[in-house]
């Protein structure tokens, strides 16, 4: 019984943690102004894809904003059409969270990455 267990053990490999994927470095350096305008100001999500159509990195934040921006629109919906429980919960916790989110965006736009946002990032909108 106790060589099972050491089978078992020797046979599991520790995990590491999954590194966002970089992209190319002279992509981010042109276009790391416009991922992180994006997700200042969310509305303007259409800049990176119109400046740049063929950055990898432009178009991938761009994406990115756009889900932020929709996320935004229906947090703001469902808590003002949501009486005394959209107002005092929905609205406050759902733009605490945004605000995060967005955060986040600029943490990894300026980083280089090509790192998906929690909860929205993997909806896709735009192919």
């Amino acid at each position: 019984m106790s060589e099972e267990i050491k089978q078992t053990e020797t046979t599991e490999a520790p995990k590491a943690a999954p590194v966002a994927p970089k992209a190319d470095s002279s992509d981010v350096e042109q276009n790391k102004v416009m991922a992180i305008v994006g997700y200042i100001v969310p509305i303007l999500f259409f800049v990176p894809m119109l400046a740049e159509k063929k950055s990898p990195f432009g178009m991938y934040h761009a994406k990115q904003q756009l889900n932020l921006l929709l996320a935004g629109i229906a947090v703001n919906v469902v808590g003002t059409i949501i009486p005394i429980l959209g107002w005092f919960i929905i609205l406050p916790l759902g733009s605490i969270a945004l605000i995060v989110l967005m955060i986040m965006g600029v943490i990894n736009a300026s980083k280089g990455e090509l790192k998906q946002l929690p909860v929205i990032g993997g909806i896709q909108i735009i192919k």
